[in-house]
C-alpha cells in the first residue's frame, strides 16, 4: 500500500495537532504487473514455437498474443543469467561470474550478488509493488543455504515478500529440498502420491496471486517464477513421457533438419540462415547401435514429456491472471537461462551424479540405463539426455550451455504486453541482453531505479532498454555491443560483428584460437572469417578487452571448462587442493543442514565423532545422512549394528557391515576418511569406543552433492537400500562433530595451482 510520511504539524493533543502527509512510495496509476517465467537449460529450438514438435500450446499462446526474439542472448549459465536478470546489469558488475558456487570472494565471484546492483525486487518494492518468488533461487553460496541461513542473500533479503522454493541449481522433482520464506518445509505430498515438483510451484504461485489479489487488489504484483524445468533430472509424470513414444526414433540428425525447416517456416530464422553441421563430439545417429538408440530416444522423450508439463503449468498461471481480468494489465516475459545442456555427455545419463563429461563414453552407462528404462523420468532416476539431443535443442547454433558461442547464449524470449505491442504474432530481431529485461520493464512501468536503496548506494543499471522493440519492429538495435565470458569461453558482440574464443579444450589461455562471424548477415554463426579479415578480428579482441576491464570480469578462472565440468570421476581436478580446517558440532536435533563448504569427493567429510547413548538394543535409526539415493553416505545402526555406505549415483556402494552387536550405554563412534596418497581413493575406518570395527576403501568418488545432510535422520530419499526414510534414530545423541575441509572460499594461490593439479 501506498507509503507515507508525517509532514504536518504535531500539537499537545491530536486535536491540536496539524495532520499533513506526503507520500512516499506509490506505484504510477494503473501500473501494470509483471510476471518472470524463467525457465532452465531450454535451448533456442526446444519450445513449439520456435521450431520443434514438442507440444507447449500455452508458451506457444503467449507468443501469439506477444512477441518472439530471436537475437536475445543470455550469459550461458544459470546463476549469471539470473543476476543479471533480476540486476540489469553485467554479470560479473553484480559479482556472479558464474554458478554461484564459483566463489571467490572477489567482486566478480563474491557468492551472491553485489548489493550496489539491487534486484527488480527491491527496485519495484521501492514502488509500491508486492514481490513474490516462487521456484529456483541458486543466488546464495552454500555455505549460507542452510535452515540457519545467514539470510541476506535469499530472496526475502532480496526484495521478495514472499518465497516458495528450492535454492540450489538442480533438484529432485519428486523430492526437492523446499524453503517457505527462510523456513524448511516438507513437500505436501509423497511421490507415491502424484507429488511433482513443478505442479507444487504453481500451486503456490496462484495461492500467492490469489492472497494478493483479495488483500491488495489496488497494488501491483511482481512475480518471479522459476521452474527447476527444463534442468536435469527431466522428470515428469509417465503419461506425459509415453505420450512422446517414437517421436524421436529418428534420431538427432534428422530431428535437427526437421527443427530448422520448421523455424524458417515459423520466421524465426532468416530463409538464409544455415544449420551448422553436427558437434564433432556428437555420432551419426546412423551410426548408433539398437540399444543406443532406443536408450537415446527414451532420454529425449522424458526431455519432451518434462517440457509439456511444465507449459501446462505456466498455463493455469496465465489462465488464472485471465479468468481475474489482469492478464493484459501484466508484462509477461518468458526465457530460458541458457542454451540446451551437454551435460548428459554422449551417452545421457540415468544418473546425473554419477559426473559427466561431454567427450567421454561409456558403456557401462548404456548397459545400466538400458537396465533401467523404465524407471527414466521416474522418481528412481535422475537422468539427462545425451549432448546430441543438446546439439538438436540448439538448433541452428554451435555448441551449448557455457559456451558462449550462439548454441550456448541465444535463447528463447517471449514478452506479452498489448498496451505497447500492435502486431503480436510478431518476431523481433534487434540484438539484446538478458541484463536488458529490467530496465525495459522499469521504462514501461514509468519508474526509475532510486539512488539509495536499503542503506545501500546504487549504481546504474548497465542493461540497455528493449522496451523500444515492443512498438517498433523494424527499428535499429540500441544494443550495439556485448561482451561474453563463461568459464574462459570469450565472446564479444559489436555492431553486427561476432569474436568468440572456446577455450573449452585448451590449456592456457594463450592457446586460444579466436573465431571471427558476421551475425548480422551470419545468422547461426557458420562462417568463420578470421582469416579474412584479421584487422577486424584484432579490434573486436580489443574491445572485448576493454569491455571485460570495464565490467569487472577479471580475473578470469585458471582451468578450462572441460576441468570444471569434470569427467565421469566428478571434478576430480579439485580434489588436489588444500583448505582450511572447518568443524561443525550438533546435539540431540533433528538438523538439516548443508555441507557443501566442506571439501572432500566423498561428499565433502574426513571425520564423523559422534557420542551417543542407547538404553535398549532396538534403539536404531540414522545419526547422519547426506545426500539421497542418487548419491551420498549414511552412518546408522540397524539390527544392534553400526553401519556405513558410500552410495556413487545409485549404481556402486562401499559398505562397513561388521557384524558385532553394539553393547547399550554410552558410545562414542568414530568414522575416519583419508585420502590414499598419491590416488584418486580413499580409506575409511569405522571405530567404535576406540576399536576398529571395519574399514573399507572408496574407488570411486563423485563431487556432486545431494539435499542437504541431516543429523538423527534420513529427511529426503534413502541414501541407504537397507532402509526407508526418515529412518529417525531412537536413541539420543549427546553430540556429534563433523569435520572437514572447507570448500568456500577458493583462496587465489590455491586456484592458481589448480591449474597445474595432477
Amino acid at each position: 500500500m501506498p507509503k507515507q510520511k508525517f509532514t504536518g504539524k504535531v500539537g499537545r493533543t491530536i486535536l491540536e495537532t496539524e495532520a499533513e502527509f506526503e507520500t512516499v512510495r506509490q506505484a504510477p496509476p494503473g501500473a501494470p504487473n509483471v510476471v518472470y517465467i524463467v525457465l532452465d537449460d531450454l535451448g533456442f529450438a526446444q519450445l513449439g514455437c520456435y521450431g520443434s514438435n514438442i507440444q507447449t500450446p500455452n508458451i506457444d499462446r503467449l507468443a501469439g498474443e506477444g512477441l518472439r526474439y530471436n537475437n536475445f542472448h543470455t550469459t550461458a549459465i544459470c546463476s549469471a543469467t539470473r543476476a543479471s536478470l533480476l540486476t540489469g546489469a553485467n554479470h560479473h558488475a553484480a559479482g556472479v561470474a558464474s554458478v554461484i558456487e564459483v566463489n571467490m570472494q572477489y567482486p566478480n565471484a563474491l557468492g551472491y550478488t553485489n548489493p550496489e546492483y539491487a534486484t527488480a525486487a527491491e527496485i519495484l518494492h521501492e514502488h509500491d509493488y508486492d514481490t513474490i518468488a516462487v521456484g529456483k533461487w541458486h543466488l546464495a553460496e552454500n555455505s549460507q543455504a542452510s535452515p540457519s541461513g545467514p539470510f541476506e542473500n535469499w530472496p526475502l533479503g532480496k526484495g521478495f515478500d514472499h518465497y516458495y522454493g528450492f535454492l540450489q541449481g538442480e533438484i529432485d522433482q519428486y523430492h526437492p529440498t523446499l524453503f517457505r520464506d527462510n523456513t524448511l518445509v516438507d513437500q505436501p505430498k509423497r511421490a507415491d502420491e502424484g507429488y511433482h515438483l513443478s505442479e507444487d510451484l504453481t500451486d503456490n504461485a496462484l495461492a500467492y496471486l490469489e492472497q494478493q489479489r483479495h488483500a491488495h487488489p489496488e497494488q501491483p504484483f511482481f512475480l518471479y517464477l522459476a521452474y527447476g524445468a527444463t534442468h536435469a533430472p527431466h522428470h515428469a509424470p509417465r503419461e506425459y513421457i509415453d505420450k512422446y513414444k517414437g517421436q524421436f526414433d529418428q534420431g538427432w540428425d534428422a530431428t535437427r533438419e526437421a527443427w530448422f525447416a520448421r523455424q524458417k517456416e515459423l520466421g524465426v530464422v532468416p530463409q538464409d540462415a544455415r544449420l551448422n553441421p553436427r558437434n564433432h563430439l556428437v555420432k551419426a545417429w546412423a551410426d548408433l547401435n539398437d540399444g543406443e538408440r532406443r536408450l537415446y530416444a527414451r532420454y529425449m522423450e522424458a526431455f519432451a514429456g518434462f517440457l509439456d508439463h511444465t507449459d501446462e503449468q505456466i498455463g493455469r498461471v496465465i489462465e488464472h491472471l485471465r479468468v481475474n481480468g489482469q492478464l493484459d494489465n501484466t508484462i509477461v516475459v518468458l526465457l530460458s537461462d541458457n542454451g540446451a545442456s551437454s551435460e548428459g555427455g554422449q551417452d545421457g545419463s540415468f544418473n546425473t551424479q554419477k559426473g559427466f563429461s561431454l567427450t567421454a563414453t561409456n558403456d557401462d552407462d548404456v548397459a545400466w540405463g538400458l537396465e533401467n528404462y523404465d524407471k527414466i523420468g521416474g522418481e528412481f532416476a535422475f537422468n539427462h539426455y545425451p549432448a546430441g539431443w543438446a546439439n538438436a535443442g540448439n538448433t541452428p547454433f554451435q555448441w551449448y550451455k557455457v559456451w558462449t558461442h550462439e548454441g550456448g547464449v541465444r535463447d528463447p524470449l517471449i514478452i506479452r504486453y498489448p498496451a505497447k505491442i500492435k502486431d503480436p504474432g510478431s518476431v523481433r530481431g534487434q540484438f539484446h541482453h538478458v541484463s536488458d529485461v529490467t530496465p525495459a520493464v522499469l521504462e514501461l512501468i514509468g519508474v526509475e531505479k532510486p539512488a539509495v536503496i536499503k542503506g545501500v548506494a546504487q549504481k546504474p543499471l548497465q542493461g540497455v532498454s528493449l522496451a523500444y522493440t515492443l512498438a517498433s519492429p523494424d527499428a535499429s538495435s540500441r544494443k550495439t555491443v556485448q561482451y561474453f565470458e563463461q568459464l574462459g569461453n570469450r565472446a564479444i558482440y559489436r555492431d553486427g560483428w561476432k569474436a568468440s574464443v572456446n577455450h573449452a579444450f585448451t590449456d592456457t589461455y594463450e592457446e586460444d584460437v579466436w573465431e571471427l562471424y558476421h551475425v548480422e548477415e551470419d545468422f547461426s554463426e557458420s562462417v568463420d572469417l578470421a582469416e579474412k579479415h584479421p584487422e577486424k578480428l584484432a579490434e573486436l579482441q580489443q574491445a572485448w578487452e576493454e569491455e571485460a576491464e570495464k565490467y569487472g570480469v577479471f580475473p578470469l578462472m585458471p582451468l578450462p571448462v572441460q576441468q570444471f565440468l569434470g569427467s565421469g570421476d566428478g571434478i576430480g581436478s579439485l580434489r588436489n587442493l588444500r583448505y582450511p580446517t572447518v568443524q561443525l558440532e550438533f546435539t540431540n536435533v533433528l538438523h538439516p543442514f548443508d555441507t557443501t563448504e566442506l571439501q572432500a569427493d566423498t561428499h565433502n567429510h574426513r571425520v564423523i565423532a559422534a557420542e551417543i547413548t542407547r538404553k535398549s538394543a532396538d534403539q536404531e535409526g540414522v545419526l547422519i545422512a547426506s545426500g539421497d539415493r542418487f548419491g551420498g553416505y549414511s552412518l546408522y545402526i540397524q539390527g544392534n549394528k553400526i553401519r556405513y555406505v558410500y552410495n556413487l549415483a545409485g549404481q556402486y556402494f562401499s559398505w562397513i557391515k561388521p557384524e558385532r552387536e553394539l553393547p547399550l550405554g554410552d558410545l562414542n563412534i568414530l568414522l575416519e576418511l583419508h585420502r590414499v596418497p598419491r590416488s584418486s581413493k580413499y580409506s575409511v575406518a569405522l571405530s567404535v569406543n576406540g576399536a576398529v570395527w571395519g574399514e573399507t576403501e572408496i574407488s570411486r568418488t563423485n563431487f556432486i552433492q545431494g539435499p542437504f545432510t541431516t543429523i538423527k535422520a534420513n529427511r529426503f530419499s534413502e541414501v541407504s537400500p537397507d532402509y526407508e526414510v526418515p529412518f529417525v534414530f531412537t536413541g539420543e545423541i549427546k553430540r556429534l562433530r563433523v569435520i572437514g575441509r572447507a570448500f568456500h572460499p577458493l583462496a587465489a594461490e590455491e586456484l592458481a595451482k589448480l591449474f597445474h593439479a595432477e
